[in-house]
């Protein structure tokens, strides 16, 4: 077999590929057996028509056809694998020539990974928050607890921001209820920011026994979208107490005996987040600073298929949500073209992302041990609330494990390149990443947790890059 390679540009290539006809034996024997299945001969058992007869009865352009329908797909990717290409795209491909019993050509067209280099990293500099504990962040931490910890009592007096009400809700549109939307002792916190928009406007300054009538657009259900007139009949009022912070407090949000106790405990886990903060931050912002020195041609085909993934994503989330799409939007204050447009921004970056990561792992050398992708299963399992087991078979059956070996190698690199960069913190210190590697309990788990730090504060329909190309070439 002969492979000709032509750029049509920097990132689709041609191939050519030329197949002398004995090359093709095991696929021709193969067409012989699949077609004398398929047909019927007097006199013969089906599967034992001889090939002389298949070609008197049906012609050799038939067994020629299936020869190739089974021998092209392998060859082509014979002639990948021979080339210094990486596809990310299904290949168009076009037969152009058999010459019965000398050769057979064909041509694949197929976007590719571009070729550049990865430019030197080692003198960036990246500034990340500081890891010192304060006073304000033990008591941020604290007001969470007793917020948790929070009671609800009764009072006889107008609702007020922060209140938590008991409602009984109607709907009806051109004077007719509408079923669906109705809805009793409805506990509800005001100013907590319905999709109902004018709820919580309407519930400000009303008392246990008051209706209020207001008009709104519904955000679910088959009147989505209409403008109807929404009854609200408030039960109940109550605030939250929240409890007193003491000694008895502490006994009660945790196992710690005394507030010291306690205080000093949050003061631990502040840190340890804070450190896994500055480990997270510095990977991410080097990997950025060493994008902004790179440019790298994008395949379209890729880039469309990661933005069709966020798009059907988002998609899904509106689907789940039950509430209409402008409802959606504007709970999370935005607009679909405010999404659209953040998704070819982020699915660029994504793949971009991906071919610099995946040249630094080449380039190191980085590989996935057992015990890695074990640990990588054991955490996805636990983060999903799955069997370990559970997921390994899913990975397995579905082909999904290399995706995942190119997960763990993707984070590898990016600590390559965040260890290799100089950290200070926000004051202008030293960050020694090193240090907090010893201190957090070694690479390994912050690795994990590192990632995991990275992924937080993710915004919805932004979920991460669908590129599914593996790491190693």
């Amino acid at each position: 077999m002969k492979t000709a390679v032509e750029e049509l540009s920097p990132t689709r290539v041609k191939l050519t590929v030329e197949v002398p006809f004995e090359e093709l034996g095991e696929s021709m024997q193969a067409a012989y057996k699949k077609v004398a299945q398929q047909v019927r001969v007097p006199g013969f058992r089906p599967g034992k028509v001889p090939a002389r007869i298949i070609e008197q009865r049906f012609g050799r352009a038939v067994v020629l056809e299936e020869t190739l329908n089974d021998a092209v797909p392998k060859l082509y990717g014979q002639a990948v694998d021979e080339s210094d290409i990486f596809p990310v795209s299904q290949p168009e491909i076009e037969v152009t020539k058999i010459e019965d019993g000398e050769q057979v050509e064909f041509t694949a067209e197929v976007d590719v990974r571009p070729k550049f280099e990865v430019p030197e990293y080692s003198d960036i500099e990246v500034t990340v928050p500081s890891a010192e504990v304060t006073d304000a962040d033990i008591d941020e931490q604290l007001d969470g607890l007793r917020q948790r910890f929070a009671t609800l009592t009764g009072v006889e007096r107008p609702a007020a921001a922060g209140d938590y009400v008991v409602m009984d809700l109607a709907a009806a549109v051109d004077g007719q209820n509408i079923e669906e939307q109705q809805a009793s002792e409805v506990s509800y916190e005001v100013g907590a920011g319905s999709v109902l928009q004018g709820l919580d406007d309407a519930l400000l300054g009303m008392s246990a026994g008051d209706q209020k009538v207001f008009t709104s657009t519904l955000v679910g259900g088959e009147n989505a979208g209409e403008e109807a007139e929404i009854t609200v009949s408030v039960k109940s009022v109550k605030e939250k107490v929240l409890p007193e912070l003491d000694d008895e407090f502490a006994q009660l949000a945790s196992e710690f005996d005394t507030l010291d106790e306690l205080r000093e405990s949050l003061s631990g886990q502040i840190r340890h987040n804070k450190l896994i903060d500055q480990v997270a931050q510095s990977r991410q912002k080097a990997l950025d600073a060493l994008l902004d020195r790179v440019e790298i041609p994008l395949p379209d085909s890729a880039l469309n298929t990661e933005i069709d993934a966020r798009k059907h994503n988002l998609q899904h989330q509106i689907s789940d949500s039950g509430l209409s799409k402008e409802a959606f939007y504007r709970l999370y204050q935005t607009t679909e073209d405010e999404r659209f447009k953040e998704f070819e921004e982020a699915s660029a970056k994504a793949l971009r992302t991906g071919f610099v990561l995946d040249k630094i792992a080449r380039a190191e050398e980085l590989g996935v041990s057992e015990a890695e992708l074990t640990n990588f299963v054991v955490r996805r399992a636990s983060e999903m609330g799955v069997a370990p087991n559970a997921l390994a078979k899913h990975l397995a059956d579905n082909d999904q494990l290399t995706l995942a070996m190119v997960e763990i190698v993707r984070d590898k690199a990016r600590a390559v390149v965040g260890d290799a960069v100089t950290v200070k913190d926000e004051e202008g210190n030293p960050v020694d990443l090193k240090a907090i590697y010893r201190e957090i309990g070694g690479p390994a788990e912050d690795e994990a947790e590192a990632t995991e730090a990275a992924e937080a504060g993710e915004t919805p329909g932004d979920e991460d890059s669908t590129e599914t190309k593996p790491a190693a070439e």
